[in-house]
């Protein structure tokens, strides 16, 4: 299985991961053009994106995508959201397994302040990706993992620090705190679940000013045992 980070940011998230025979993108935030460049113009060749929720920096090119026949697969309250309910290639997947390609793919909610949020848990092959993105904490745990791509957006000191000097407003550190994955967070995610399979770990959607990406590296390095890249573009 390959990761490739397209983008991974408040500016905009996507990722094409290929296993075999079967590709897929996990989330759209960036424009069409954006995301042709950036997968090097493949996206026709992709069995399926799949769409964690509807705030533009994850999903801005889902209308572009159904528009040339791309299936995404979304929540209905995603869908809702984005008014593709009733587009025939929009499927929706709460809650369910579904194949994509010779891939299978587990919907699972998320903690997050969206119509209804959802991650992804991915069978292709032998391996087996989690990807998970804008949730305040993880009500699941999962075996067999042997790739985990996960939001660390922020560092509660580092959160606090920008509050006191003014950087950060009170009311957007409470709102950060109730719908992110926070460093702390991860790393009890990652301590609740079995890693002895893990080939590596990518942390994303790093905040610009609440986040220290060397530090996230180092920490998360240390806590899992595995090798920890961060998602950049």
């Amino acid at each position: 299985m390959e990761i490739k980070v397209l983008g991974s940011s408040s500016k905009g998230n996507a990722y094409l991961v290929t296993g075999g025979r079967t590709s897929l993108l996990l989330d759209a935030g960036l424009s069409y053009n954006e995301l042709q460049k950036k997968s090097n113009f493949k996206l026709s060749g992709i069995d399926g994106c799949l769409i964690t929720h509807e705030h533009g920096d994850h999903s801005k090119a889902v209308s572009k995508l159904l528009g040339r026949g791309t299936a995404c697969y979304m929540s209905t309250g995603t869908a809702e959201a984005l008014n593709v309910k009733a587009d025939p290639f929009c499927y929706q997947v709460t809650d369910k397994t579904f194949e994509v390609g010779r891939a299978k793919v587990k919907a699972f909610k998320t903690i997050h302040d969206a119509a209804e949020p959802i991650g992804f848990y991915i069978s292709l092959n032998q391996d087996k990706l989690l990807y998970m993105t804008d949730t305040a904490y993880s009500k699941f745990t999962f075996k067999g993992l042997t790739h985990i791509l996960v939001e660390c957006n922020f560092a509660g000191d580092i959160i606090d620090r920008n509050v006191m000097q003014g950087v950060v407003p009170v009311k957007l550190r409470k709102r950060i705190q109730e719908t992110h994955f926070s460093l702390d967070n991860v790393k009890s995610f990652l301590i609740a679940n079995d890693l002895s399979k893990v080939k590596e770990i990518w942390l994303c959607h790093l905040s610009d000013a609440n986040s220290d990406a060397e530090r996230f590296k180092r920490e998360i390095e240390e806590i899992s045992g595995r090798p920890v890249y961060i998602a950049e573009a």
